[in-house]
């Protein structure tokens, strides 16, 4: 038994040996759709589909051929030989939110921002980097009702015990981090990096909270934000954390603006437009907060125990189509459920290296450059093609 166990810690110290390093892309000009995305290959011989990374979410999903309302690009589970159906008696069909089993397989019911599907719950192999995951319990879309989900499927990376994380605990370690790209980048420059061996090693951390309300999610403990130098005077409630309601901060990649409850939105708002002194202020769609380019704004700081996260203007400022306006790219939280929830959402986590490491409880944050552009060939001729 001991020589097997060492023969498998040797085998599984190979597999994360390889650095696994997942290419990300903003899928904005590639899925039209406002997620992150990467290559997976499903299946053998593998498919390959562009799967939203959601760190909201735990079960992953994709459109299967023969969805009602999909996409046209899906999976064809019948020219996978390692596909298969997961009974009503599998302990992850309990797992999976409203569950239901109409014959002998499992499906299940869910809704993702304003539209809502229903699937089967299966298995196959799911290949992210060079070591493909075997036996990877996912959905398989049949219907599909609304235009809010990510066309290719979602790659949840939530906290639950059907999330890549989960799935993956024992080879790595339920460690991940993520860089996001300029959100109009269409080069896959960001990164998920999967494992402990795969992260920063000089980086500034605060405790991971776990929420029971909602235990999917990551949260941390914001306690203050900074204006340019100056902390915002803004009330202790609005970033309590409390299992109860469900009330305090989250990282997510899923949804895109940061939105802060509305004494803190209302006093950072209020603060960045007095330091904008005489500016002409506007409105434009859904932000209250624009200004005509171009303009010198202060940075935006989230205080947490232990870590600051300093956003550059590029990581809060938004640019209208036109390009002639820039505005605050953040947003008071609905007065629902939502209320009491600060959510830092991925336009603020551009170009930052979000470490999630739940081996230690821990949230990571550090300034990265991942929207770099792919290096172009030297230029040899004073001869130019269209293609240059």
């Amino acid at each position: 038994m001991q020589s097997n166990d060492n023969a498998r810690l040797q085998y599984l110290s190979s597999r994360a040996s390889a650095r696994p390093i997942v290419p990300i892309a903003a899928g904005m000009t590639i899925t039209h759709n406002p997620s992150y995305i990467v290559r997976a290959r499903i299946g053998t011989p593998a498919q390959m589909l562009l799967m939203a990374v959601d760190t909201g979410n735990d079960a992953s999903w994709i459109p299967c051929t023969g969805c009602i309302g999909c996409s046209a690009t899906s999976f064809d589970s019948a020219k996978s030989s390692t596909f298969r159906m997961m009974p009503c008696d599998a302990t992850q069909c309990s797992q999976v939110p409203s569950s239901s089993c109409g014959g002998a397989t499992c499906g299940f019911n869910w809704s993702y921002g304003g539209s809502s599907f229903s699937a089967n719950l299966v298995q196959d192999t799911v290949g992210l980097t060079s070591n493909p995951i075997a036996g990877y319990t996912f959905g398989c879309v049949q219907t599909a009702k609304g235009t809010s989900l990510p066309p290719q499927g979602l790659l949840g990376l939530g906290r639950g015990p059907l999330s890549l994380t989960s799935q993956t605990s024992e080879l790595y370690q339920s460690t991940f981090s993520y860089c996001l790209p300029n959100l109009k980048s269409a080069n896959f420059t960001g990164s998920l990096k999967l494992g402990p061996e795969n992260q920063p090693k000089k980086i500034n951390c605060t405790p991971l909270l776990r929420n029971e309300r909602r235990s999917s999610l990551y949260y941390a403990n914001l306690t203050a934000i900074k204006v340019g130098g100056h902390v915002v005077c803004i009330p202790p409630t609005a970033f309590a954390f409390n299992p109860s309601t469900g009330g305090g901060t989250f990282f997510d990649s899923g949804t895109m603006f940061t939105s802060l409850v509305k004494p803190a939105y209302t006093a950072v708002r209020d603060e960045l437009r007095r330091r904008m002194g005489n500016a002409t202020l506007s409105s434009l769609g859904g932000f209250d907060t624009c200004y005509t380019v171009p303009i010198v704004v202060p940075t935006i700081t989230f205080m947490f125990p232990d870590m600051n996260v300093t956003l550059h203007q590029d990581n809060f400022l938004i640019r209208s189509s036109y390009g002639t306006t820039s505005c605050l790219a953040m947003m008071a939280a609905p007065d629902n459920v939502d209320s009491e929830v600060n959510v830092i959402g991925s336009f603020q986590q551009q170009n930052q290296r979000i470490v999630i490491d739940e081996l230690n409880s821990r949230v990571c944050v550090s300034r990265e450059p991942c929207s770099k552009l792919v290096p172009r060939l030297p230029v040899r001729s004073k001869t130019f093609n269209s293609h240059n």
